[in-house]
């Protein structure tokens, strides 16, 4: 198996140089031949030089078939694998039967074993051969030649191809068996090494003495007097800095907005938030704050505008909603005491529905384990098996060496038979090449005489036209030119005019551009000042509306406050409870057949300590899940008081 799959990498790598555009084949396969002659046996240089020669006889035939099998079943496949599909391809179609299928095999389980089955699987398809392959191969040969020597005989190979494929897919890749070869055993030696003189003993050198150095002055450890005056400096005129920013921010929020009578709380609640929302502002006990009577915010023309039309919105929906209680229209009330209902239905089936998940994990989690320790005893059993199987690869592994033998003292002697008729035609393409050189050398040589002719007449026709174009520019020319400014052009075109004309136009366009926009900068002044008194109505209104939101959201808080009630407690499902009772059944048959193994040897106490911990990580898992449905009970509910406070 080694020799073959040797000989089939040399071909690959062959193939792999060989460029079907630029490279001439029988020129690539003497230049194959001269190399591998002397480096190669006569036996493995037989086997390459006649599969090497075949690949790119057939190539046409053979890229249609490994190109279709790239395109449909080979996704995953390397493009670098292209040669060998490509070699397996020609032994299958023209070496098949000299080979011997046993042969065959052997060849093919050289190489890697999914790519020959996905590949062999495809090829030997009887839906392939006898569809598209036929008809593909009839377009370049006779189709009664490929029916007789090509399609047929993989047809009839094919069921014992389909065999060998079902037995590379049963025996895995890493229990083919592989030819072993006996390492060389190293012996060690000795070092012949030289015995060293012993040193001489040196006399020892004199230890230089220095000099004490001066101690360290201790203005180095003292920090100088300008700096603390400095640092000094630099904090008063920050605190002084700080407090005229206050100062500055507190007049311009007065201003923004109008002034509103507020409540002493509410005035020190806005500080607080006031001051939380300007964190770069350092505070020090030095600075002094002065309670403002309200909380202005600065705000520009867009946020206004848009809160006044929200304000005016909702004042409307208020008003028709008050138009149709006045009709007779009816009151949401009982509406939404249903929806509460239906909302904390769902939230239980929901809950329910999460509990069913987490117990559901769990009961995998205890089949997963069980699954598992039936799956170490099938394995066993399957190791047995295959311990079997392997004595018996063994024994026809053996048979097929003596077979591989004899077949190899039969292609020896086709090899030699091979190489005399090599010679007789190397000789012949040699003198037929010393011919066609020597008819390109002659017709090179007239080449170059004709273009020499032409290069000396070209020289002649420039020299002409040079002296041509250098008696044309010694005549003398004009070079001034009259312009009246008055007078007009005369091309013949609308609205024709003269210089002078044109530049009194353009000084009345300029002056009508003037009056035009000194009477738009009027016009936006009057749009300004119409949009600023209507900026002020609308801040009025805001502040207004304002007001009335604050008083409304503080009786909608104690509402709240008042209508929050004590946490209840998850109801419980039957899926639930079965679900629990299922996992208690697994549980108790996991611990029974765990129970044995107490026995066994120490090995068998690490998956029970495993076993304790993982029932430990459940248990802190179930803890923390009822400790967050118990929260998000709690945020539901007053949620679902919230928005029924919001829709009243």
């Amino acid at each position: 198996m080694t020799y073959y799959e040797k000989c089939i990498e040399i071909v690959i790598k062959q193939l792999d140089k060989f460029k079907p555009g630029k490279d001439n084949p029988e020129q690539f396969v003497e230049t194959v031949f001269t190399s591998l002659q002397q480096t190669l046996s006569p036996q493995k240089f037989g086997f390459v030089l006649e599969v090497l020669s075949g690949c790119l006889e057939y190539h046409k035939l053979l890229t249609i078939v490994v190109d279709a099998f790239y395109a449909r079943d080979g996704h995953t496949c390397l493009w670098s694998d292209y040669s060998l599909f490509e070699v397996i391809c020609y032994l299958a179609i023209f070496q098949l039967e000299e080979l011997g299928f046993q042969l065959f095999c052997s060849i093919i389980k050289s190489q890697p074993v999914r790519k020959m089955c996905k590949f062999l699987r495809f090829f030997f398809n009887p839906l392939n051969l006898s569809s598209w392959i036929k008809d593909e191969w009839s377009l370049i040969y006779e189709t009664a030649h490929v029916m007789e020597n090509w399609i047929d005989p993989l047809l009839r190979w094919q069921p014992e191809v389909q065999k060998l494929i079902k037995q590379l897919e049963g025996v895995p890749t890493d229990q083919i068996p592989v030819l072993k070869t006996k390492a060389k055993v190293t012996v060690p030696k000795e070092f012949n090494l030289t015995v060293p003189r012993p040193r001489a003993i040196t006399m020892p050198e004199p230890v230089p003495t220095m000099d004490k150095p001066r101690p360290v002055p201790q203005s180095t450890y003292k920090e100088p007097k300008e700096q603390k005056l400095l640092q000094i400096i630099k904090t008063c005129n920050r605190r002084t800095a700080e407090e005229l920013l206050l100062k500055a921010n507190m007049e311009e929020l007065q201003c923004a907005m109008p002034r509103v009578q507020r409540e002493p709380q509410e005035q020190d609640v806005e500080k607080q938030l006031w001051h939380q929302s300007v964190p770069h502002i350092r505070r020090t006990p030095n600075l002094t704050f002065y309670k403002p009577n309200n909380l202005p915010v600065k705000l520009n023309t867009a946020t206004i505008l848009r809160e006044g039309a929200l304000y005016q919105r909702q004042v409307e929906k208020e008003l028709q909603r008050v138009d149709k209680l006045v009709d007779g229209a009816g009151d949401f009330s009982e509406f939404l005491k249903w929806q509460k209902k239906m909302q904390a239905q769902d939230l239980e089936e929901q809950l329910a529905a999460g509990e069913c998940r987490r117990l559901q994990g769990k009961l995998s989690h205890e089949e997963a384990i069980l699954a598992r320790q039936n799956l170490m005893q099938e394995n066993k059993q399957k190791a047995d098996r295959q311990k079997e199987e392997t004595a018996e690869l063994m024994l026809q592994c053996a048979e097929r060496r003596l077979q591989e033998e004899k077949a190899m003292k039969e292609l020896v002697e086709q090899v030699t038979e091979a190489q005399k008729n090599v010679k007789i035609v190397q000789t012949k393409l040699v003198k037929g090449r010393q011919q066609i050189v020597q008819e390109v050398i002659e017709e090179s040589r007239e080449l170059l005489q004709r273009s020499a002719k032409e290069a000396k007449e070209e020289q002649k026709r420039r020299c002409e036209l040079i002296a041509h174009l250098r008696a044309m520019e010694t005549q003398p020319t004009r070079k001034g030119k009259l312009v009246d400014l008055t007078q007009i052009p005369g091309y013949g075109l609308e609205g024709e005019m003269s210089v002078v004309e044109l530049r009194e136009r353009l000084a009345m366009l300029k002056e009508t551009q003037k009056r035009e926009q000194e009477e738009k900068r009027d016009q936006i002044i009057q749009d300004k000042r119409a949009k600023s008194q209507m900026i002020q109505n609308t801040v009025e209104q805001i502040s207004l509306c304002r007001a009335a939101m604050g008083r409304t959201a503080a009786l909608r808080w104690e509402e709240k406050k008042a209508q929050a009630t004590s946490p209840g407690t998850p109801s419980q499902d039957e899926r639930v409870l079965e679900l629990k009772r299922k996992m208690e059944e697994r549980a108790a048959e996991r611990r029974r057949q765990t129970a044995p193994q107490l026995t066994s040897p120490p090995r068998a106490l690490r998956p029970n300590q495993r076993a304790q911990e993982e029932m430990q990580h459940w248990l802190e898992l179930d803890q923390s899940r009822e400790r967050r449905l118990r929260a998000r009970q709690e945020a539901n509910r007053t949620c679902h008081a919230t928005h029924h406070l919001e829709a009243s």
